[in-house]
């Protein structure tokens, strides 16, 4: 699903006061500083128009199997009856309430008994709206495996639904929406921290049970520093920032803390390696100025590509010159590397000046900066007290800096992601001093977040199977450093 289409209808869901903020009272009883009203889409239709498309590309890439199709009443009904009438989709309603005359049923339309019913809804808190029109559906004799919302308030639906046997896929987030409009300046830091905050104080499915009100059970998530928490709870805590939030996650979705370092020098060869290994990395890492036939054409498609496969393209430029001068590298010259590139890296050396003429740039335009703190490289000397140093200016520029390059965790805070070069397989080194180390040491022992690997793949005979082998292995490595912690 293209982010551009996503980002554009939220914007256009702010502009027609679908989404308010304030103190709104919601269907559980709870107060929330931010509503979600999309029953105004029955005066916008092409709004509307767009928002069935969506749903229906969604059906289409989740390859869902069902019969026919239910609108949750009221709002998602016009959305289920676009789908259907322009996909010639059987669908049902579910009556509120049964009539007292004729069939007197509270399930209307053709089906026969064991039919799979598609549930469609416009939002979602707890999930009990969808579940209340999945009974009625399966006292019909129906049943529900999948049901998709426009909006997931992130606040435990998702998990409620899947213990009831029903998966529920969303098509935009609440927090994807807050870091789209403080992007587009519609909303204030202060607005989308305290919105944030909310969420994840009332968030969390307890599979414990549901209490006495029939709605599920609410924890509050563990902050504690100490704790290790998933790439998909970190992508939501209130300080993220938003490019972290993305990558984190991308990596939670796509399975995959792979990013693939795509040293080649020929453009073609550049977009071939991103379109091939894209549904395997979270990242793209590049070197722009070793690339022979660079054109603004080439950044183009690569951008085309980062939104098809859902990847972050990291140029490597490793900025270490003076504010002033790293400000014009960043902005200008032949690369305008801020332009398309998400994340950048810069070497702490010249002092705060580095991260405060790239911020000056890359903030603005909501991109994420990574210090390097220490390298791969063979008699470095980025460590010790020249570590340390990085860590205390990244704690001072939270605002631009998302995290680090380095050989292994060096910081507690969940928001700063660790990123570490030099992977391989097979541990060793090459004869120009660069050190290799394995997935499972880089990630299960080390704490780092994201592998870099780049001849490891570039080399192999089959790049998309090696490509693969590095994905799964750096995700068991993953997987298996967050059960250690949760015995």
């Amino acid at each position: 699903m293209e982010n551009d289409s996503i980002d554009g209808l939220i914007l256009k869901l702010h502009d027609v006061n679908a989404v308010k903020f304030g103190e709104y009272k919601l269907k559980t009883g709870m107060m929330t500083p931010i509503y979600i009203d999309l029953r105004v889409l029955v005066s916008h239709p092409a709004l509307m128009n767009q928002v069935s498309a969506l749903i229906y590309q969604r059906v289409q890439e989740e390859e869902l199997q069902f019969d026919n199709v239910c609108g949750v009443p009221y709002t998602a009904l016009p959305l289920a009856t676009i789908i259907c009438s322009r996909h010639e989709l059987p669908m049902l309603i579910r009556r509120k309430e049964a009539k007292d005359y004729g069939t007197k049923r509270l399930v209307e339309g053709s089906f026969r008994e064991g039919d799979i019913c598609l549930i469609i809804e416009d939002t979602v808190t707890s999930g009990t709206s969808i579940l209340e029109t999945a009974e009625v559906l399966y006292s019909g004799g129906l049943k529900v495996t999948d049901a998709i919302v426009l909006m997931d308030r992130e606040q435990g639906g998702v998990e409620y639904l899947a213990s009831k046997g029903i998966k529920l896929h969303p098509i935009i987030s609440m927090f994807k929406l807050l870091n789209v409009l403080l992007a587009a300046n519609r909303i204030d830091a202060q607005t989308a921290q305290s919105v944030r905050k909310f969420i994840l104080d009332n968030n969390t499915f307890s599979t414990k049970g549901e209490n006495g009100n029939g709605v599920p059970a609410i924890k509050k998530p563990c902050l504690d520093q100490t704790m290790e928490l998933s790439y998909g709870d970190r992508a939501k805590l209130p300080d993220v920032h938003p490019v972290a939030s993305k990558l984190l996650s991308i990596m939670e979705e796509k399975q995959s803390n792979l990013c693939v370092s795509a040293d080649v020098t020929i453009s073609e060869e550049l977009l071939q390696l991103a379109d091939s290994l894209g549904p395997k990395i979270c990242m793209l890492k590049t070197h722009v100025d070793i690339l022979e036939d660079y054109t603004a054409a080439f950044v183009q498609k690569l951008q085309a590509l980062a939104e098809k496969h859902n990847f972050i393209i990291f140029e490597d430029r490793k900025f270490a010159d003076i504010g002033n001068t790293v400000k014009h590298q960043y902005e200008g010259g032949l690369y305008q590397i801020s332009s398309w590139s998400h994340i950048v890296n810069a070497h702490a050396v010249p002092g705060p000046g580095v991260v405060k003429g790239l911020s000056a740039v890359g903030k603005p335009l909501g991109r994420g900066c990574l210090l390097i703190a220490q390298m791969s490289s063979q008699g470095s000397l980025a460590t010790g007290e020249y570590t340390k140093a990085v860590l205390k200016m990244a704690e001072e520029h939270t605002d631009f800096v998302i995290g680090f390059i380095c050989g292994s965790k060096i910081s507690k805070r969940p928001e700063f992601i660790h990123m570490t070069p030099g992977v391989q397989i097979q541990a060793g080194g090459d004869v120009l001093g660069q050190q290799y180390t394995t997935p499972e040491d880089v990630l299960y022992n080390k704490g780092s977040d994201v592998i870099i690997v780049g001849r490891g793949i570039l080399e192999a005979p089959d790049r998309l199977k090696a490509a693969e082998s590095y994905r799964m292995s750096g995700w068991e490595a993953y997987t298996k450093r967050l059960s250690k912690v949760a015995q």
